[in-house]
């Protein structure tokens, strides 16, 4: 098999170690989403949590032992890392601590607002969001849950994690902040800090993906992406894919998206259709008991959330093998990905590679 490999690699020793580093930690890593919590501090417009009334569902485990035995059971069918969401993690710092005791992996989605201590959580990667940037961020973002709105999220972050090693943000982007990316980006950087792309989805209009300015988004965002190599991880690929909803192969949709709770009934048919799924995912509420339907709100037309669209590239690594230059792309996408996560610290040192844009098929934005 590795001569193979190295053979599909062109005999590149390089890539083929580097391949070796990323098949390690993904063949190691099975990972499940836990919502901790139905309680938010901040009330962002696009939330699908509140969107879709997902914190009126279920109640909080708020029993540390009745979560522990949760996440034991969870050992039990293999999983080992957890995505931990809400609502907002950080407001319950005791529940995180069982996840600490309990998972070989652990990852925070927050909103910034609150400080994660460092003291018992050094391995925890903290996943900062960020919607729209400049001054949009706080339009979005910075709205209290009485609805009053405030200012200064975005710098309350920066303070909050500058220098912190676990820290990387997560930022939506939209054609309404198009403007603002490369001082967002630098800013990010000046702090100390990493990101990679998400995409907003505009919640509440008809068409929450539509754009008039997706070519435009597209060739800013790559050229920030040039600009900022070693603070925007996110590889010109998967920016590609992130934008426009298309690989090389196919478009990003229900019926390939592996981010899909494997034991909810409503996917018997997504599963079976024979496309890959994330092995023992299941997106779990609050309650621990209730299982979601994926790993956002389940409304699929309306979704290209980046967890998902990279688990679709990740997964798809036969899509790429066959060509030598796409199959050293897909390596540097998983390099890119991983970066993400303190507790891939061995992958961490090493900077996101970029190839060059010619050797990536281009995918036109609408």
């Amino acid at each position: 098999m590795s001569k193979a490999l190295l053979k599909r690699l062109r005999g590149d020793s390089d890539y083929f170690r580097r391949y070796e580093a990323v098949k390690e930690i993904s063949s190691n890593v099975r990972v499940s989403e836990y919502l901790i919590t139905n309680a938010c501090n901040i009330r962002c417009k696009g939330c699908w949590f509140f969107e879709y009334d997902f914190d009126k569902n279920t109640r909080d485990v708020t029993d540390r032992e009745e979560l522990r035995a949760f996440l034991r059971s969870e050992r039990d069918r293999g999983i080992n890392s957890s995505l931990i969401i809400g609502g907002e993690p950080t407001l319950y710092v005791k529940r995180l601590e069982v996840f600490g005791d309990e998972m070989k992996h652990n990852s925070i989605s927050t909103n910034g607002l609150k400080k994660m201590p460092m003291s018992g959580f050094e391995d925890f990667a903290v996943l900062i969001s960020l919607f729209g940037g400049g001054k949009l961020d706080d339009e979005l973002r910075a709205i209290r849950p009485n609805g009053q709105a405030f200012t200064g999220l975005f710098e309350t972050a920066l303070k909050n994690y500058r220098g912190d090693p676990r820290a990387h943000f997560i930022y939506a982007v939209t054609e309404d902040g198009i403007d603002y990316i490369d001082e967002t980006v630098r800013r990010i950087g000046d702090n100390g800090n990493t990101v990679s792309i998400n995409f907003y989805s505009k919640y509440g209009s008809n068409d929450p993906l539509r754009m008039e300015h997706g070519r435009r988004l597209l060739e800013e965002l790559l050229r920030v992406r040039e600009k900022y190599p070693s603070i925007l991880a996110s590889h010109p690929y998967y920016i590609r894919a992130m934008v426009t909803g298309r690989s090389h192969w196919g478009e990003f949709g229900y019926d390939v998206c592996p981010s899909v709770s494997i034991d909810h009934p409503d996917n018997t048919e997504r599963i079976a259709n024979g496309n890959p799924v994330l092995p023992g995912f299941n997106a779990w509420a609050s309650d621990c008991k209730t299982i979601n339907f994926c790993c956002t709100s389940g409304h699929c037309a309306d979704c290209r959330d980046s967890q998902a669209v990279m688990s679709w590239l990740m997964v798809s690594q036969l899509k790429f093998v066959r060509n030598p230059d796409l199959f050293k792309t897909w390596i540097e996408i998983a390099e890119s990905y991983w970066h993400q996560f303190i507790w891939a610290h061995h992958l961490r040192n090493q900077p996101p590679a970029m190839m060059a844009q010619n050797d990536v098929p281009l995918l036109a934005a609408e």
